[in-house]
């Protein structure tokens, strides 16, 4: 996983919806651990100002699969880069296209102010059992999402 350069490593939910506000562009994706499932790691991808959450996991075979809209069949991966290949592509049951990567080296280059207190974003709720239970307008892929997209946005500003 270290050798991805989209993978920020146990960053948190909330570090890594900044860090995609900070980018602010609809498709920027990048990679985390997740916080509620030891082993599973979070791909996270920006969308009208939202932050929806895919969880990652490896079966006992060694292929990658990810949680996506439901009715949309599950794929699996040899390799996480192959999965990232993929959803780059419109229509694989994410909310969007992975278009912009936010890279761990690119990230350090450009943080360099701390995070303001309030600046924090609003939870998902997520737990181990809830992958894609929210119901999100207009048909858009289900994945966990900001409740509040005025709070994306006061990230970045």
């Amino acid at each position: 996983m270290e050798n991805l350069n989209i993978y920020h490593g146990p960053i948190g939910k909330e570090e890594g919806e900044r860090r995609l506000a900070q980018d602010g562009r609809d498709g920027c994706y990048l990679l985390r651990n997740s916080d509620s499932v030891p082993g599973v790691y979070c791909l996270c991808v920006l969308s009208s100002g939202y932050v929806y959450t895919y969880r990652l996991h490896q079966d006992n075979s060694g292929t990658w699969a990810a949680e996506t809209t439901p009715g949309v069949q599950k794929r699996y991966f040899r390799q996480i880069k192959n999965l990232i290949a993929t959803f780059q592509r419109p229509g694989q049951g994410i909310a969007m296209p992975l278009l912009y990567p936010v890279t761990a080296q690119r990230r350090a280059s450009t943080h360099t102010e701390a995070q303001a207190p309030g600046n924090s974003l609003s939870p998902t709720h997520s737990s181990p059992d809830s992958y894609l239970q929210q119901d999100l307008p207009h048909g858009a892929a289900q994945g966990q999402k900001n409740r509040n997209k005025k709070e994306v946005r006061q990230a970045v500003g």
